[in-house]
């Protein structure tokens, strides 16, 4: 069957994010990112910046129930704003990958459409000297031990994988390409995956 989606999971700092806008926009479809995160926010009432970082990542206060606006919905007995925003968030990735074809960032896509046999799901990894030198550079990150940083980045979207998951981030079976970054290069990386899906 014809790919008609594309999932792509990062490391932090790895260009995942760059590689996926480059596929998207060679092939001409729909990128979802930060328009993913506003879709969310929209829906559920809640900030873009609680979204942007609470909607990937675990923290230590991922099972506590916090007040919501109204239009959030409201709970279920004993259910944490986390679910109920994992639920929207996975409600429109389904809704997002039957409109039109797309490339959809993180957020558990490859989970969220497992079902698909039209979708290629891609893991983005890099060595940490090379993370290190994009969160620094690129994204203008600031702080006494860069590495820490991004290795509790990486567990924590590993522990929120697994949260709502039940599988491992990152483990090679969960995907159809993994790709080294820093290795490949990424734009060899964005022409791996167009030739990988016009096969």
């Amino acid at each position: 069957m014809t790919t008609k989606i594309i999932t792509v999971s990062r490391q932090f700092g790895s260009g995942g994010r760059i590689i996926a806008q480059n596929v998207a926009e060679k092939l001409g479809w729909k990128y979802y990112d930060r328009d993913l995160i506003e879709k969310i926010a929209e829906k559920s009432g809640l900030a873009k910046e609680f979204i942007e970082e609470r909607g990937e990542y675990a923290t230590s206060g991922q099972n506590l129930v916090y007040s919501v606006p109204s239009e959030f919905g409201g709970f279920s007995s004993g259910q944490s704003v986390f679910d109920k925003l994992y639920v929207i968030q996975y409600n429109i990735i389904k809704e997002l990958a039957d409109k039109e074809p797309c490339v959809i960032v993180g957020r558990c896509a490859d989970y969220v459409l497992r079902e698909r046999k039209d979708c290629f799901n891609v893991f983005i990894y890099a060595g940490m000297d090379f993370r290190i030198q994009r969160a620094t550079e690129g994204y203008k990150i600031e702080t006494k031990n860069i590495s820490k940083f991004l290795e509790d980045r990486d567990k924590r979207r590993r522990l929120y994988y697994k949260y709502n998951t039940d599988r491992t981030w990152g483990d090679v079976a969960n995907y159809d390409m993994c790709l080294k970054s820093d290795s490949i290069g990424m734009d060899k990386c964005a022409q791996l995956i167009l030739d990988a899906i016009s096969r």
